[in-house]
């Protein structure tokens, strides 16, 4: 028998097609009356049409969220939920918008419902990355935990093809960390596995043909899985790699994750080989590390970091600052390692 210990974490999960219809029903469930929409400027004109869907329940809509959560945009979004008198937030996007509702939430104890419009993840997790100075600090607090997320699969069925691929990859490298925690527990490992398969499978579809509604059913399922993975345990390497070069860098956050996996993974896989079997087992493969470089060259994603603007004499740099502040991670952390293996995502290579 394996002993474990799994803690769930609350919340509402509503999952289907046409689900952003039940907003309002939500917004009153929870007792609110004056909800702020939340939004990225390149979202604002939908959640516009949810800000008006919602009517009286609609305190207003700030539409400045940014990747990495900058606590100079939080702050310009507190102005807004205090002028407003907004009793709570509704956070319609990817992970960027989702991070603004978190990072309110943590300041105010608002409420929160998270209607998800990529396959990044965030809005299964308690954890919050903020930005301030280039430098990005991560934290994990049952407060800025979503009380609702709506998984819409409408919403995702303009998702441009190469975001769903890298935010697709990006949620994979939730399960795939997830299998080999420290604190891994046979409940997560079933769901990291079945998530990895489900978007390992759909993601090429999707690229194929974007409107595959079954595929996209398939992504949004298995990114709902990986997420709560994320919100469950603890993650390694990958992670604190993709925050210090995400926050060092100002480097997008589902391309860097995407670009960074195969590397990661292949460096902690002597490591852990019963999490390569069952990784191994979801992609359908022999080697993980390979196939997850094959998989973002087949939904058109970037495999080098160059190409996202990283200088080169910022390996050096970002290999110093994740061994002064490193996490967990199954495989010890040698610098002539972490190096190499910042430097072969760099260039793109194959990971070694």
């Amino acid at each position: 028998m394996q002993e474990f210990t799994y803690t769930a974490n609350p919340g509402r999960v509503l999952f289907g097609d046409g689900k952003i219809a039940a907003l309002a029903e939500e917004v009153a469930r929870l007792g609110l009356s004056r909800v702020l929409v939340l939004s990225t400027p390149q979202q604002e004109r939908q959640a516009r049409g949810v800000a008006d869907a919602l009517g009286g329940l609609c305190a207003g809509l700030f539409a400045g969220a940014v990747m990495h959560t900058p606590v100079a945009v939080t702050e310009q979004a507190l102005r807004v939920v205090r002028e407003t008198g907004a009793d709570g937030v509704v956070a319609f996007g990817g992970g960027s918008t989702i991070g603004l509702g978190k990072a309110i939430a943590l300041r105010t104890d608002l409420p929160q419902i998270a209607v998800p419009t990529t396959y990044a993840g965030s809005e299964m997790t308690p954890i919050l990355g903020e930005t301030e100075g280039g430098r990005k600090v991560t934290q994990s607090t049952s407060k800025v935990l979503p009380e609702v997320v709506i998984y819409d699969v409408d919403l995702t069925l303009t998702l441009p093809v190469g975001l769903s691929g890298t935010s697709g990859i990006n949620a994979i490298a939730h399960a795939v960390e997830a299998l080999y925690a420290r604190d891994a527990n046979p409940v997560t490992s079933l769901m990291a596995e079945e998530g990895i398969r489900a978007l390992a499978c759909a993601l090429p579809k999707i690229t194929t043909d974007p409107l595959d509604r079954a595929a996209r059913s398939d992504a949004l399922y298995g990114a709902y899985l990986c997420g709560a993975c994320l919100g469950a345990v603890g993650m390694a390497l990958h992670h604190k790699l993709c925050h210090t070069l995400g926050g060092s860098f100002d480097l997008p956050h589902a391309e860097t994750h995407t670009i960074v996996l195969p590397h990661a993974l292949a460096y902690n896989a002597p490591a852990v080989p019963q999490a390569i079997e069952r990784i191994e087992r979801a992609l359908g493969t022999k080697n993980a590390p390979r196939r997850l470089y094959e998989l973002a060259a087949e939904v058109g994603a970037p495999r080098a970091l160059r190409d996202l603007g990283m200088p080169e004499d910022g390996i050096a740099q970002a290999a110093d600052q994740v061994l002064a502040n490193p996490y967990w991670n199954p495989a010890p952390l040698e610098r002539s390692g972490i190096e190499r293996l910042i430097r072969q995502a760099w260039s793109g290579s194959p990971p070694a």
